[in-house]
């Protein structure tokens, strides 16, 4: 005797995919300094964040005109990740650039 019954299976599998949340999203975010030039903002922009030669120019003039500037919006891990990278690579080239993360 078979005891399946395809609309009890139907509830349960819209169920469980109701209950399944997107993660949170984080923008990340550069900010302004004295110190950081414009050439390596831009630099910045165009390897961690892909932007284009166009989107990077624009960014950074944001950044520089309003103290702060949005770089992308991502997940937590890659936020993370991408703000690591932004750090490493202003030590490693002697400049403070400032770049943090918060949730959308």
């Amino acid at each position: 005797m078979n005891e399946h019954s395809p609309e009890i299976e139907e509830d349960v599998i819209s169920e469980v995919r109701d209950e399944i949340d997107e993660p949170p999203m984080y923008k990340v975010l550069l900010h302004n300094d004295d110190y950081t030039t414009m050439e390596f903002v831009v630099e910045i922009l165009m390897l961690v964040f892909n932007k284009t030669p166009e989107e990077a120019v624009e960014i950074m003039l944001n950044i520089h005109q309003k103290g702060i500037g949005i770089c992308g919006v991502y997940t937590y891990e890659v936020s993370e990740t991408k703000v690591n990278t932004v750090h490493s690579l202003a030590r490693e080239h002697g400049f403070p650039l400032k770049c943090t993360m918060e949730e959308e």
